[in-house]
């Protein structure tokens, strides 16, 4: 097996006074094999000084060496943080690593503003921690990115919307409103408003309107996984459950799932003026496609467009 499917790297773990694994951070995860000798005992001077435990939060931090085979399921905690650590690098692509069962090895957390906690050491110390200036934020077994990762060239509005794991291109813009889940991004510049779903990517120089919604694997988008070319636009408030190629619009407001009905609009219509009618799976996919309503009839509609399709604006995602 080629070196390029394993991911290495140092980190810290947080483990509560109990023995469950918080989380772990890498902060220079690399392509290949741990290096021969490397291991916990070995770490980069300045992370060695950083395990340091904290008894406001009865967690101790522990430096760790690990190595990981992409393509083998996450086997425990720390694992899993290196998987979601090399996503948000961008070593690796979204649906191009093995998170088989990575929900299993994820507890849930108390996120603090001074780190991870488990939740009923914050029910038990909230006095101590209030005193402390401690405050959660959050309940979830997901962190956000940025409490890990300053992906380079990238602009995020609201830390709260972007999970670790999201893979986000130079040039990415997501707004306060736009949120990014795991496994999950953008594969170039692009404007985020609305949710990008868990295995959906998103082309570069695409826009996702405010509120759009793309369904993925995890919220009812069955094995399919959405991805959406370049220079397209997904509508404010519109929602797709099927793919959209290269240079597409999709009106706002317009909900297109596998199962849609939709009328060819520019296809020749029969004796009695009816014109094709195909389900949204059968256009999945393709360049270069208008999907619209007709304010008239209220039939979904879908014909060809030519030239590109959205320009986003260049300085604002230089």
């Amino acid at each position: 097996m080629s070196d390029d499917r394993w991911v290495w790297g140092y980190g810290l773990s947080t483990t509560t006074d109990a023995g469950t694994v918080l989380d772990a951070w890498f902060p220079e995860p690399t392509v290949g094999r741990l290096p021969l000798g490397a291991d916990a005992t070995t770490p980069p001077a300045p992370l060695d000084r950083l395990a340091v435990a904290d008894d406001r939060r009865a967690v101790s931090v522990d430096v760790i060496a690990l190595e990981i085979d992409l393509d083998e399921a996450p086997r425990s905690t720390v694992d899993a943080y290196l998987r979601l650590h090399a996503l948000s690098h961008r070593l690796v692509r979204p649906n191009d690593v093995d998170l088989t069962g990575i929900f299993g090895h994820l507890p849930n957390v108390a996120w603090t503003n001074a780190g991870p906690m488990h939740p009923d050491d914050a029910t038990r110390l909230r006095p101590f921690l209030l005193r402390e200036g401690i405050q959660v934020h959050s309940l979830d077994k997901f962190p956000r990115l940025l409490d890990y990762v300053t992906p380079a060239g990238v602009r995020i509005a609201d830390a709260s919307r972007v999970r670790l794991g999201a893979y986000l291109s130079p040039g990415t813009t997501v707004m306060h409103e736009g949120f990014v889940n795991f496994n999950a991004g953008t594969l170039g510049a692009s404007m985020v408003e609305g949710r990008v779903s868990q295995g959906v990517v998103v082309g570069d120089g695409s826009d996702i309107g405010g509120g759009a919604s793309i369904m993925g694997t995890l919220s009812g988008g069955g094995s399919h996984r959405v991805s959406i070319g370049a220079r397209t636009l997904l509508g404010a408030n519109a929602g797709i459950g099927i793919s959209l190629g290269d240079d597409c619009i999709v009106e706002a407001g317009l909900y297109v799932t596998a199962g849609s009905k939709i009328v060819l609009a520019d296809q020749p219509a029969n004796a009695d003026g009816m014109r094709p009618t195909v389900k949204g799976a059968d256009l999945s996919g393709r360049d270069g496609m208008l999907f619209r309503r007709n304010s008239l009839t209220g039939a979904v509609e879908a014909s060809v467009r030519s030239g590109v399709g959205v320009t986003l604006n260049e300085a604002l995602h230089a």
